[in-house]
């Protein structure tokens, strides 16, 4: 089973991505862009697990939950990975009080005691919104990019971790939620 461990999205931050690509694929950049519902915060991709290592990855899961209380975060800004002059992905910033960096961190440490790679790259909190196919009309998605920069659109609290499933198919990955672990720590 391919999986991750991820923080879900509200309904109004959902939306609120749905109409930032609205606005943006009147630019007609070629970009593939990611169903909102399909849009979350992964902490940790895992890739493919055999079934039997579930209950531990939840164990693990659940062991940070319990020293993290809830907290908010907000989604704002746009950027692109790897950069500006060959961009991959496309992507919103999610920033926080600081909690989320110790929880990624703390997630990062649980999952390599169970025996998962830790990741060597800093984590950098974001939403893919879209994947460019090619670079037409980057530079009039840039200037509409920076039109709507300082822009929020929204904040969530974050209550709950969930471990994902990734089923691949012709129209794209269907995630699916195998666990979901409440934030219980004070």
């Amino acid at each position: 089973m391919r999986s991750f461990i991820a923080i879900e999205l509200p309904l109004a931050i959902r939306s609120a991505l749905a109409e930032l690509q609205r606005e943006l694929r009147r630019c007609n950049a070629d970009i593939r862009w990611v169903k909102p519902d399909n849009i979350h915060l992964t902490l940790k991709f895992l890739g493919e697990v055999r079934e039997d290592r579930i209950d531990g990855i939840v164990k693990g899961i659940r062991d940070v939950c319990g020293r993290y209380g809830h907290f908010r975060l907000e989604v704002r800004d746009l950027g692109v990975f790897p950069n500006r002059r060959s961009p991959r992905v496309l992507w919103v910033d999610v920033s926080g009080d600081g909690l989320l960096a110790g929880l990624q961190r703390d997630i990062e440490e649980a999952m390599a005691l169970a025996g998962f790679k830790a990741e060597k790259r800093g984590y950098t909190p974001h939403l893919t919104i879209g994947r460019f196919r090619s670079l037409k009309e980057k530079d009039h998605l840039f200037e509409r990019i920076s039109q709507l920069s300082d822009n929020s659109l929204g904040f969530m609290d974050v209550k709950s971790l969930a471990l994902m499933r990734s089923d691949l198919g012709p129209g794209g990955a269907k995630y699916t939620r195998v666990a979901e672990l409440p934030l219980i720590g004070a």
